[in-house]
């Protein structure tokens, strides 16, 4: 039986929520999972409020908050911040994604 464990943040998300003053607005960075996009789920990352019955993971002052209905399809997973030469944003290495899209926010489970 493989343990199960809620997604975690790296320091570099933290940082970048951190830069953006995220926290001085409030708001915390929403990661949830709905129906669609090319592969079946897609992401949707926003500055939010957190709500009640929300995950919430802290770090450097800051609020990454995950709904419950979200919270299964990103078991294990980790939240980070990339930037390359195309852009930055905020990514999702999920291990319960069976097959990913180029475009990085749909997957299929």
């Amino acid at each position: 039986m493989e343990l199960t464990l809620p997604p975690t943040v790296t320091p570099r998300a933290f940082e970048r929520l951190a830069e953006i003053g995220a926290a001085n607005q409030g708001k915390a960075l929403r990661v949830a999972v709905e129906g669609g996009g090319c592969s079946g789920f897609q992401y949707d990352i926003s500055l939010d409020d957190p709500a009640e019955g929300d995950l919430v993971l802290e770090g450097a002052g800051e609020k990454v908050v995950v709904d419950e209905v979200s919270l299964p399809f990103l078991t294990n997973a980790t939240i980070d911040f990339s930037e390359e030469l195309i852009g930055a944003r905020f990514v999702i290495d999920n291990p319960n994604a069976t097959a990913a899209c180029g475009c990085g926010t749909s997957f299929s489970i």
